[in-house]
């Protein structure tokens, strides 16, 4: 597969792509631009079946102060890194993430986590990509 235009601006050649909904666009402008609409994965059909099935875990929302949210800046930080999306290509990796966030108790089960070496790598490129 040759190199993409991309689909916000249709100047550039395309080196991203939508962690959301999977469109080519080529620079922080682009992306900001795309995100101005909102937008969804596409479902395959495959996976429509798995996705009805599973339901949300209803669990309060709680924040102990403003340190604990990523800032916009910050998600578009990592939004654009290569190296994080690529390490979501890891199947086991994005499967730990699913049953953390679908998890009746995701503090326990993101201890767990920690335990694992690629999930813990992967949290140091995120810590490491956002910053201080």
């Amino acid at each position: 597969m040759g190199p993409r235009q991309c689909r916000v601006c249709n100047e550039a050649q395309s080196k991203y792509k939508c962690p959301s909904c999977l469109v080519p666009y080529c620079s922080l402008a682009c992306f900001k631009r795309h995100k101005e609409a909102p937008c969804a994965k596409p479902v395959s059909p495959d996976h429509s079946e798995a996705a009805s099935q599973e339901s949300p875990v209803d669990r309060p929302f709680n924040i102990d102060g403003p340190h604990d949210v990523v800032q916009q800046g910050q998600l578009e930080l990592l939004a654009s890194s290569s190296e994080i999306r690529d390490a979501l290509m890891d199947e086991s990796l994005q499967k730990l993430i699913c049953k953390i966030d679908g998890s009746a108790d995701p503090d326990s089960d993101l201890e767990k986590a920690m335990e694992v070496e690629t999930f813990r790598l992967f949290t140091d490129k995120i810590l490491s990509a956002i910053g201080p």
